[in-house]
């Protein structure tokens, strides 16, 4: 599989992506090739020689951070993101990756590989731990304002995606509501929950906030702005325990022992709490492959969005989906 990095984007770019990008060609058990779009004089000049690989499309227009998705699909055609997921359009790679402007990748994503037949709205899926396995949450952030439709779309779309990329069979899913019963919620989340009911999924009901991160469901289905609100709210947790530690054994200095005995068990709650484990949020319902990394992800979470996304192409999920949707239609 050939996947495409974006070497541009990122609070970390380039140095970030290309190391990430260099480890993943070392530590891939898989067959893999990489391709680095961005400034190529750039690139070349953080790399030590040639990696076996590796290959470099030299682009000359980089999206900010800041910048209207709009403005940069329209303005700059010869972006690192917009090369790169032309690259995947035109049969040259298999999947894309990248950690610049988010609203710019999923526009572009959206415009150059087109939404798959049945679609009404691309969705993206966050990992999130638990008690139990990784799950995932869809959306998270791509649809603010939802219909009854969309919720069953992602439902559909994350089951498949859980199935097949995290190789879990018929995966349970939950819709994130204030209550159990089916007469809880806002319009929006009562009709889903008909829908989902009547669909071929493993509907387990509604779930609540504090069900999230016990394992109760694979798939957590809500609108985007939901989904982003817990997401960011996770990612705090990990700064907030590790700060809380810090503080309190300083003071309580006694306290510096009984922490140091806990050091494994911290270590892993801390991974567990860490997006670099799982690299990035899958872009679902496009026609291709595109993961959206965390705009500080380091070299550890560019090499994990790389394995991630060389799974999704490997199972080819985007026509897993369509296949599904088709047949549910």
């Amino acid at each position: 599989m050939k996947v495409v990095v974006d070497a541009m984007g990122g609070d970390n770019a380039p140095d970030a992506l290309i190391e990430g990008a260099v480890q993943s060609l070392e530590l891939s058990k898989e067959p893999l090739q990489i391709i680095l779009t961005g400034d190529e004089s750039l690139i070349k000049s953080k790399l030590n020689g040639k990696v076996s690989g590796l290959e470099i499309v030299h682009t000359t227009d980089v999206v900010s951070s800041d910048e209207s998705p709009t403005s940069a699909l329209k303005q700059k055609k010869n972006s690192s993101i917009a090369v790169g997921i032309k690259l995947q359009k035109q049969g040259r790679a298999d999947a894309f990756i990248s950690a610049g402007n988010t609203g710019a990748v999923m526009a572009s994503s959206l415009f150059i590989l087109d939404r798959l037949k049945g679609v009404s709205r691309p969705s993206l899926a966050a990992f999130f731990p638990t008690l139990r396995e990784y799950i995932i949450v869809i959306d998270v952030g791509a649809n603010t304002d939802c219909k009854p439709l969309n919720l069953l779309q992602f439902a559909i779309m994350g089951s498949i995606y859980v199935e097949y990329v995290l190789e879990r069979k018929n995966p349970k899913v939950g819709l994130l509501n204030i209550g159990e019963e089916p007469s809880k919620g806002d319009e929006l989340t009562r009709e889903a929950y008909k829908l989902l009911s009547k669909s071929n999924l493993n509907f387990s009901g509604n779930i609540e906030g504090q069900d999230v991160l016990t394992g109760e469901a694979d798939v957590v289905v809500c609108d985007g702005f939901t989904g982003n609100v817990i997401l960011k709210f996770t990612e705090s947790l990990r700064n907030l325990l590790l700060n809380y530690l810090r503080i309190y054994s300083r003071k309580k200095p006694r306290v510096k022992m009984g922490i140091s005995l806990l050091t494994p068990f911290l270590d892993d709650l801390k991974n567990k709490l860490n997006y670099e484990e799982y690299g990035g949020a899958p872009l679902l319902g496009v026609n291709g492959i595109s993961i959206v990394c965390h705009g500080k992800s380091s070299p550890t979470a560019i090499r994990n969005a790389i394995f991630v996304a060389n799974r999704c192409a490997a199972q080819k999920i985007h026509k897993k989906i369509e296949k599904e949707l088709r047949a549910t239609s």
